[in-house]
């Protein structure tokens, strides 16, 4: 889904080349049936099975969007020009474009206190479900944010709890406290890339009452999905009855929609 920082973040469905508005369907009954079709959302080849979110399992291997350093920036060697070059089944130049720029490394809550690393603030915090976040660092390529976030992961959590997020259970910690205590735990030739900014972001979904407990529903067990939408959060789609549904890991997949 397509999202717009707003208060509540705009949520948009781009389903058969049209943009549907999530947040006008809150409260009301949806229907989502899976037409037994995945497409490669690199190549659009038909497959059998999704990879990481969408790929067939030839671009799934030679992607430079599913490469290992995608989700682990400190291995990336697209800042050194003889690494790089041994990366022969990758798009070499779109590394390179995708690694060599700004990057933040930031602070947010979205389950609890966590690291992270993006080229995108807003969309990033947005999609983790974040209710608050705060810019830590800025580095001109990711291979220097992923070391930060690597001496960061020693003292606080990488990952989200899905579960705790879209229950609305955060571990509220103060941001701008916690940035500038982590700053003194990283070695002193990275402290020139800590952020002066201390603005807490803040995050409001259009949720209209948070579950006690959740229950993931996904189109390799049911065909058809439906419920009155109760709210959305990160890149799920909460049902009044506790179901959630992760739109994003269902990229590809051929699905009708009626309201």
């Amino acid at each position: 889904m397509r999202t717009t920082h707003s208060n509540p973040i705009k949520y948009e469905l781009l389903l058969n080349e049209q943009l549907i508005c999530m947040n006008d369907l809150i409260k009301k009954y949806i229907v989502l049936e899976y037409k037994n079709e995945i497409n490669c959302i690199e190549c659009g080849r038909q497959t059998n099975k999704s990879f990481a979110q969408g790929y067939c399992y030839p671009c799934f291997l030679n992607s430079p969007r599913t490469s290992d350093c995608i989700m682990k920036p400190e291995r990336c060697n697209a800042h050194d020009a003889n690494k790089a070059s041994q990366c022969k089944d990758r798009d070499q130049k779109w590394a390179e474009n995708y690694h060599n720029q700004n990057t933040y490394v930031y602070l947010a809550l979205s389950s609890g206190l966590k690291v992270g690393v993006t080229n995108d603030i807003n969309t990033r915090w947005i999609d983790q479900g974040a209710i608050q976040a705060i810019k830590f660092a800025k580095t001109p390529n990711r291979f220097l944010a992923g070391q930060i976030e690597v001496a960061l992961k020693q003292y606080v959590a990488d990952k989200t709890s899905w579960q705790r997020m879209l229950k609305n259970d955060v571990a509220y910690q103060d941001l701008q406290e916690m940035k500038h205590e982590l700053k003194n735990k990283l070695v002193e030739n990275l402290h020139q890339y800590f952020h002066s900014d201390d603005t807490v972001h803040e995050m409001k979904y259009p949720v209209e009452s948070y579950p006690e407990k959740v229950k993931s529903v996904n189109f390799d067990k049911e065909s058809i999905i439906e419920g009155r939408l109760w709210g959305i959060k990160g890149q799920y789609l909460m049902f009044d009855d506790g179901r959630v549904f992760n739109v994003r890991r269902h990229n590809g997949y051929a699905v009708r929609f009626e309201i």
